[in-house]
């Protein structure tokens, strides 16, 4: 696939990052809705429904709570944090071979209130994880040995906050609007060490929504539709502790989307890139081919993350770390971004001159199990 053979239309991101009167399923509503009108269409086309099954919402629930009577196609795939970026590419498979002409990918969560007590038992594979390693403590394992095997420091990760808040005070809508500098970064307090507070992504509530389109019925809507150039997606597994776990499933996923769009990471003007922490950023820039293996520390204290001038602008609402991290799960909203960018509806301070943008999901712990998978889009033609 070398041009874009289904289109992203519509796109919705729930305005609050703190919700105290609402329910999964009533975001998952409103953001269904928000999406569509933003394609100029209703609830009656959809003939696709994805989302993720840890949301509160059952899927065929969700069906029945839309109105969706005329679904030929339901896929909910979780894949943790990645799940959303997924769903855009198996709706594109969808959406080409004729099955479904309208597909709705749907993300809501309430993650600001106090979680379930964590039970092994009821957790796949949860057992089987190493014991204590919480997903901080994973993390900072990589960063750990990222410095150790290139050198990174901790002042380099923290460049990536800084590009992230730097951004996120043109964003009204975001969690934490206030720049920060690197040592702002190190004097917080220390989560897992190398990893400090503002190294650490945020938690908030709300969601976001996707419509997609064939390329057989994008001429006949009137919104211009963001096209899906390329798609791909991959996993890495713990491998009893022999795996390198400074490498993430990124290089597969990168790969495999780069090479369905026909295109390189030199190719590319703007990347949504998920943002648990700060060293996810560098290993995934590493991964994805933005520069090379062990330089991702320098890579980013250069500023190449900032808007709009920057080697490749990221995540210019501010990410995970600033704005928005809805249900502990930021793929949709990376998505989301990436839309808005490629539509040149970004804020104005930051909206970069690109016409194709990557955007970058994981799913689960870079230390350990984990999915990535990874979009290709192009600016509407």
């Amino acid at each position: 696939m070398t041009r874009a053979s289904a289109h992203i239309v519509g796109a919705y991101e729930y305005p609050a990052r703190r919700v105290e009167d609402a329910t999964v399923a009533g975001i998952a509503q409103d953001v269904a809705i928000g999406a569509l009108e933003d394609a100029g269409l209703t609830l009656d086309s959809v003939d696709a429904l994805f989302c993720d099954t840890t949301a509160g919402v059952e899927p065929v629930a969700l069906a029945e709570l839309l109105g969706l009577d005329r679904l030929r196609y339901l896929n909910s795939t979780d894949v943790g944090g990645s799940s959303y970026l997924y769903h855009v590419g198996q709706a594109v498979q969808a959406l080409e071979s004729g099955v479904c002409d309208v597909a709705l990918v749907v993300m809501a969560g309430l993650a600001t209130r106090k979680p379930p007590a964590f039970d092994p038992g009821r957790v796949p594979g949860a057992a089987y994880e190493p014991s204590g390693v919480s997903q901080p403590s994973a993390y900072a394992l990589v960063a750990q040995r990222h410095m150790y095997e290139y050198g990174t420091t901790s002042e380099q990760l923290a460049a990536v906050r800084v590009a992230a808040s730097t951004h996120a005070q043109y964003n009204p809508l975001a969690r934490f609007r206030d720049p920060v500098t690197v040592d702002d970064v190190l004097s917080s307090p220390m989560i897992s060490d190398p990893l400090h507070r503002l190294d650490c992504c945020i938690t908030t509530d709300g969601g976001g929504a996707l419509v997609l389109v064939s390329s057989r019925m994008a001429g006949s809507i009137e919104r211009a539709g963001v096209g899906v150039r390329g798609y791909g997606f991959a996993l890495a597994h713990n491998e009893a502790g022999f795996r390198d776990i400074t490498i993430s499933a990124a290089v597969g996923s990168g790969r495999d989307a780069f090479a369905m769009a026909g295109v390189k990471p030199a190719d590319i003007g703007y990347a949504s890139i998920y943002d648990s922490f700060t060293i996810t950023v560098v290993v995934a820039l590493e991964d994805l081919g933005f520069c090379k293996k062990g330089e991702g520390g320098p890579f980013v204290a250069e500023g190449s993350l900032l808007a709009p001038e920057g080697v490749i602008p990221f995540n210019t609402d501010g990410g995970g770390l600033c704005n928005n991290h809805p249900g502990r799960r930021g793929g949709m909203v990376r998505t989301l971004e990436a839309v808005r960018q490629l539509r040149r509806e970004a804020a104005p301070e930051v909206q970069v001159d690109a016409d194709l943008g990557l955007v970058h999901g994981t799913g689960g712990n870079l230390g350990g199990r984990h999915a990535c998978a990874t979009l290709v889009l192009e600016a509407p033609q």
